[in-house]
């Protein structure tokens, strides 16, 4: 089991990351925990889809200079493609989180997820 995690040491930190996400998300009443959390929760994604993508002694999808290259190892460029596109697709998702939660602040006065419930009862 030791020689499992060890060799596999990535993918026990990066589900660590993505249950300490989950509890942020699920746990805090406090409106930017919950960003804080998805937002650490989809960067542990990022960095699955990464080290899924590694391949050992592979290099970048280059052509190569050399006319017969021979045996080359390449790594797919397409997790990478991905994971880029999703991190600006995260960058704008917390972008509109944030303003979101400055908005609320702004009209109601706490970021803590309780009082809204009670606070849009009364309402």
């Amino acid at each position: 089991m030791l020689e499992l995690l060890a060799t596999h040491y990535a993918y026990a930190l990066m589900f660590v990351l993505i249950a300490i996400g989950l509890y942020m998300m699920i746990a805090n009443q406090n409106l930017v925990k919950k960003v804080i959390g998805v937002s650490l929760f989809q960067t542990a994604i990022f960095l699955f889809f990464i080290s899924m993508a590694y391949v050992e002694g592979g290099s970048a999808p280059i052509v190569p200079a050399e006319e017969n290259p021979g045996e080359l190892v390449v790594a797919s460029p397409l997790p990478q493609v991905i994971v880029l596109t999703a991190i600006v697709v995260g960058v704008a998702l917390t972008a509109v989180a944030l303003a979101l939660v400055v908005r609320i602040y702004a009209e109601y006065g706490t970021l803590r997820e309780d009082t809204l419930t009670e606070v849009r009862a009364d309402e």
